[in-house]
């Protein structure tokens, strides 16, 4: 690479984001004798564990982290969303997200973004310099844009995404190589495009790390039988970050985060069959599968992950609830919420949030009435069949956490103190002295002026 090449960044700085999936920040921080590299990151610049969002889904934290903006803005909520009017459901996709994303800032302000394996962006977008769509992206020749770059990553063998089945295995070691492979065509991509240097943001997720942790987390936290392949993994992580860092040229920022922290799951909690149990929910046949198939005397249902809605007069199709009831019959759920125990004695739910404390914006039409966000070990599903118990176990032993996500800049001049999802946008268009209006965002620049 030329001298030329080098500087080409000169006269606006740049930023390189890696996302890693659902790391919390204390494995990384505990552990510097094992993850050298991220305490290097840390010693250079800041660190430390942020607040993800309500509720803390893959599917709504990507959004809401690569806009700034809460759910009621970006319209969606989570891996499955309901249809305004309807007891349909869709999964959302990255038309689906309502508000602008980081790098269509950068493009529009005449600079050059390459996007790899961000979830909730399938179809790939045609306006930026290269894309790649990652988790719920079909394959590789439809999620990636331009042909020259599908072309480039189809030729090494790219993987978007780890086969997570081979994590229900009781046996760990078939999913432990596929792991590692996904991870291994990840890095050679990255490595490909960032030492191509013709970008001004590089925006790239590791999402096998989520994977990882879904099936191995127990074994990290209790000293399970996993628990050395699960470091052995992380050592990867860290050496492949260590040396993205390496290869950054100097005008280049590197910020790493994840979308939520992790913790150990000790009990899945079917949440419909919960509200079935306690007359909240109620079905029109006893072969249903779907929200769809609720009756008309139902009062509440859910969605995953924690999410309750009221069947509620006008707005859902065969509501239940008047409108001058809403409020006290959402009380009456919220304290009923509020009291559950799992078989421990310990209560699920750490808060149950309403909905006009999370969520603000034109698509809050679809939003939950009220949203758990769990203590650690209880994994909120919401299925509508196949659970006769409200507690049980599953093949994952590790879930979601609101706390506990991850944040290192490579900046001195960064504070991270109470920090959360959304000051992560505002932040690398500071970093990139790219303009934008303070109301733009839910959060705000963590670069100290």
């Amino acid at each position: 690479m030329g001298l030329f090449d080098r500087l080409r960044g000169k006269d606006h700085p740049r930023v390189a984001f890696i996302g890693i999936d659902g790391v919390p920040f204390s494995l990384l921080s505990e552990h510097p004798e094992e993850f050298p590299n991220v305490a290097a990151l840390a010693s250079a610049g800041a660190a430390g564990d942020i607040d993800s969002i309500v509720p803390p889904e893959s599917s709504a934290c990507w959004p809401a982290l690569t806009t700034g903006v809460n759910p009621g803005e970006t319209g969606v909520y989570g891996f499955q969303d309901r249809e305004v009017g309807s007891y349909e459901t869709y999964v959302p996709m990255g038309r689906d997200v309502q508000a602008t994303r980081i790098w269509d800032r950068v493009t529009d302000a005449g600079r050059k973004a390459t996007v790899m394996n961000v979830p909730v962006t399938f179809p790939p977008q045609r306006n930026v310099q290269r894309m790649v769509s990652g988790f719920l992206s079909p394959s590789v020749e439809n999620g990636a844009y331009p042909d020259d770059f599908r072309d480039y990553l189809e030729s090494i063998d790219y993987k978007i995404d780890v086969n997570a089945k081979l994590g229900h295995d009781d046996d760990k070691s078939a999913f432990m190589v596929d792991a590692h492979e996904t991870l291994d065509k990840r890095f050679e991509a990255f490595q490909h495009y960032i030492e191509a240097d013709d970008w001004d943001l590089f925006f790239g997720v590791f999402m096998t790390t989520d994977r990882v942790n879904h099936f191995l987390f127990k074994d990290y936290e209790h000293d399970g039988e996993n628990k050395e392949a699960f470091m052995e993994f992380y050592r990867k992580v860290d050496d492949y970050l260590g040396r993205i860092r390496e290869m950054l040229p100097e005008d280049v920022t590197l910020v790493v985060a994840s979308d939520h922290g992790f913790t150990t799951l000790n009990y899945e909690v079917h949440c419909n069959t919960w509200l079935e149990q306690e007359g909240w929910l109620s079905y029109e046949s006893d072969d249903h599968d779907s929200l769809a198939d609720i009756a008309s005397d139902a009062k509440a249902y859910s969605l995953i992950p924690g999410r309750f809605f009221i069947n509620l007069e006008g707005r859902e199709p065969r509501g239940s609830v008047p409108e001058d009831e809403y409020e006290a019959v959402r009380n009456e759920l919220k304290e009923q919420l509020e009291a559950l125990e799992g078989p421990d004695g310990k209560k699920v739910a750490e808060r149950v949030v309403v909905k006009e404390e999370a969520f603000r914006g034109d698509h809050d039409d679809i939003a939950p009435d009220l949203v758990v966000i769990p203590n650690h070990g209880f994994d909120l599903k919401s299925g509508f069949k196949g659970h006769d118990d409200v507690f049980g176990t599953g093949p994952r032993n590790g879930m979601h956490s609101f706390d506990n996500a991850t944040l290192y800049i490579d900046n001195p001049d960064a504070d991270i103190e109470d920090a959360d999802l959304y000051d992560i946008a505002p932040t690398i268009l500071d970093l990139m002295e790219v303009e934008y209006a303070r109301a733009d965002f839910d959060g705000a620049s963590l670069i100290q002026q």
